[in-house]
């Protein structure tokens, strides 16, 4: 099973909360700063439709834009 790609930013209390509980489920991700990286942020406008919302996290061919929970 791939990793869960989890595209953020600094200081985004959505991105801190859903970090927060995928290490607490010990769901594996990696995380992409698509503030401070340029190449980052030109894949997640492509996953998620040109949208500059944070947390972007794509878990195989399902992508969700946000973080309220699960």
């Amino acid at each position: 099973m791939s990793d869960i790609q989890m595209y953020t930013k600094p200081g985004c209390p959505h991105c801190a909360a859903a970090k927060a509980d995928f290490e607490r489920r010990g769901v594996r991700y990696v995380e992409h700063n698509a503030k401070d990286d340029p190449a980052a942020l030109r894949r997640m406008l492509e996953l998620n439709g040109g949208r500059r919302h944070v947390p972007t996290i794509v878990d195989g061919d399902r992508v969700t834009v946000g973080f309220d929970g699960f």
